[in-house]
């Protein structure tokens, strides 16, 4: 993977660029001090991973990870860990604290590399998909999210129900009695699932429709758990369900 580094001290960049010629997947191209002089190199060297400071001159490494448009797949570096959520909420890969046990950047730069043989194959089966099955790109029968400071994979007919928690969503998957939480908006759930499967009947709650055991007046049965129907979704559902 062809990555740059960004931060304005020096004595930073030197331990990241150790720790990348000890990682014979990473071939460092760049380093800079500041992101704006990166941004041609980025471009022209077709750049793959960005460790990137967060609180730098000009500019934060948030806000230039913010002005990309196809954006290389970043890792953030900083001493402030107070950044952690708004970093995973910008997707980034990984989140990383100094100073940097050389284990947790590998542990990062193995995740990058995951992310990234993904998003490559999700491209070269695009074709495919799209003129031989006549399926969506987001039924590949698994998705992704970031929970616990890593991306968890997540088999889609698996996933029974989802409930809205402010800014998060808690996910409740078959086979296990700990949900998935992380931070993702219900929109952006509902498109990385197939659209037949999943529907909201709340405000706060998404149904995995092969779960509904049954269905009271305004309830809905999944296993032991009663949810909702909210008034507003209540016509659409049933309309759904055929009842």
């Amino acid at each position: 993977m062809k990555c740059v580094i960004i931060d304005d001290e020096p004595l930073a960049i030197d331990v990241l660029r150790d720790y990348c010629e000890k990682i014979r997947l990473l071939d460092v191209v760049g380093t800079f001090t500041n992101a704006l002089d990166a941004i041609a190199v980025i471009k022209e060297k077709e750049v793959d991973l960005i460790f990137s400071d967060i609180e730098m001159p000009q500019i934060s490494g948030i806000d230039f990870m913010q002005s990309m448009d196809n954006r290389p797949l970043f890792i953030f570096t900083t001493a402030y860990s107070q950044y952690a959520i708004e970093g995973f909420e910008l997707n980034a890969v990984d989140y990383l604290v100094k100073p940097i046990p050389y284990h947790r950047f590998v542990k990062a730069v193995v995740r990058a590399k995951e992310l990234m043989s993904l998003k490559e194959k999700d491209k070269s089966m695009k074709p495919y998909i799209s003129s031989s099955c006549g399926l969506s790109d987001v039924q590949t029968g698994y998705i992704f999210v970031k929970a616990d400071y890593e991306n968890v994979k997540l088999n889609i007919d698996d996933i029974v129900y989802v409930q809205g928690l402010k800014d998060y969503l808690k996910i409740h998957v078959a086979g296990t009695n700990k949900p998935v939480l992380t931070l993702l908006s219900f929109k952006d759930f509902l498109e990385k699932v197939p659209e037949g499967q999943f529907l909201r009947i709340h405000k706060s709650f998404i149904v995995n429709i092969g779960y509904i055991r049954s269905v009271q007046k305004n309830k809905v049965i999944i296993y032991d758990n009663r949810i909702p129907i909210g008034e507003s979704y209540k016509n659409e559902f049933m309309e759904r369900l055929g009842l």
